[in-house]
């Protein structure tokens, strides 16, 4: 299969894909792959196959194409290419909840020194290093680099770079519970895509709509966040996008857990966590589980809810992911202290402040800690964060975490 040929068979794929007839599209894609003599197509339509197993929640497949991209790039000799081929590495890393793999090929593509194009992609980077770093909740350097993409993504005018990265600080501030913030950006990330996004794909609509439902129902805002969930859940079955069904599901059960609904959540719970079992989203696994274990608390069922946090914590340990972990000592906590075991209850509070010591969860004014209730916060340029409160009535000449952390234990 000659040069022009590609190029006609990889377009006649992305036609069917953007029609909806997905596994069409992947048999064209993959004749082309098997066929074409010429490098530069073979790696664009590797690009195109790992784009389709992302959105398809296959991501061990996605990762099998990304390395075969590696390959086609070195063949290449492009380092345009090659920065392509890392970030689409580094995005499978962080679907397959790989994040220090994720890091580690993302600080490749920035270490590499290509063209304009390159240059272009560190915005992208950036993003996935910070949903990475968010991953391991190291959230101040998932801060910086969510404002590092920002900045790319206004400097080249990427209004869905901006998008993708508004929906992702909505998450970054659900998670340390600034719901206003969390809110705030995923309805900016709306606006874009009523904006500008009359040629983009739906997924970014939805992906909005998804990241508002989370916030409305941590507001209490439950006829809002069914709304949203709704819309989000409508998209994701038309496109057949299982990473979205996933997390809808997860919202669904979550809403109806808020409303004390939990003959309801259970069953929405479980098909959730099906999917996020058959794509391999440990992350989202983690999420369904603390879920689970709140109506098992609600139903007073304390053994059921114990068992649940016990495999919630198999996978938070086996992630890093020291949110996950802070949150399962807290309803430990919850637990044993309603059965009155004394022992498990201060084992579990000395587990809890080692997690917010661990994390900086803490506002580095007042001392109180951070993400325990809803609260305004505000982040400094260095991306440690506050109380918005204790900003306003103490003012600061400069980050009291920063000249914490520069003061030299053998000089204190």
């Amino acid at each position: 299969m000659g040069q022009d040929q590609t190029k006609q068979q990889i377009e006649k794929g992305l036609h069917l894909y953007q029609s909806n007839q997905t596994e069409k599209a992947l048999q064209v894609w993959m004749r082309v792959l098997e066929k074409s003599a010429d490098p530069a197509g073979r790696f664009r339509v590797l690009g195109c196959l790992i784009t389709a197993h992302a959105e398809m929640g296959r991501y061990k497949d996605m990762l099998k194409f990304a390395v075969v991209q590696i390959d086609t790039a070195r063949e290449l000799e492009d380092p345009d290419y090659l920065t392509e081929s890392y970030l689409n590495l580094a995005r499978s890393n962080e679907k397959l909840c790989e994040f220090q793999k994720t890091i580690s090929y993302c600080k490749t593509c920035l270490n590499m020194q290509g063209t304009t194009v390159s240059m272009q992609l560190n915005g992208q980077v950036s993003l996935s290093m910070g949903n990475a770093f968010l991953g391991l909740s190291i959230f101040q350097k998932a801060l910086e680099c969510f404002e590092k993409a920002l900045r790319y993504a206004h400097n080249n005018d990427d209004k869905m770079l901006e998008c993708r990265v508004c929906c992702s600080l909505g998450n970054f501030y659900t998670q340390i519970k600034d719901y206003e913030k969390a809110l705030f950006f995923p309805c900016k990330a709306a606006e874009l895509v009523n904006d500008y996004g009359k040629g983009w794909s739906l997924k970014y609509r939805a992906m909005s709509q998804y990241h508002m439902a989370v916030a409305y129902q941590k507001l209490g805002r439950l006829a809002d966040a069914m709304d949203c969930c709704e819309e989000s859940m409508k998209i994701a079955l038309q496109h057949g996008d299982r990473p979205l069904q996933a997390l809808c599901l997860l919202c669904f059960a979550d809403i109806h857990r808020s409303r004390k609904d939990v003959q309801t959540a259970f069953p929405r719970y479980d098909s959730s966590m099906s999917i996020m079992t058959e794509i391999g989203n440990r992350l989202g696994l983690i999420q369904v589980l603390l879920g689970v274990t709140k109506c098992w608390i609600i139903k007073k069922e304390l053994d059921k809810a114990l068992e649940s946090i016990e495999k919630a914590q198999e996978l938070a340990e086996g992630l890093g992911n020291k949110l996950g972990l802070l949150k399962l000592h807290c309803l430990c906590e919850r637990i044993y202290r309603t059965k009155g075991q004394q022992r498990e209850l201060r084992d579990h509070v000395v587990k809890f402040h080692e997690c917010v010591e661990e994390m900086e969860l803490y506002c580095g004014m007042c001392g109180e800690s951070i993400g325990e209730k809803n609260n305004q916060l505000q982040a400094l340029p260095c991306s440690h964060f506050f109380h918005f409160k204790c900003l306003q009535t103490n003012g600061t000449r400069g980050c009291p975490n920063c000249r914490r952390l520069s003061v030299k234990p053998g000089y204190v």
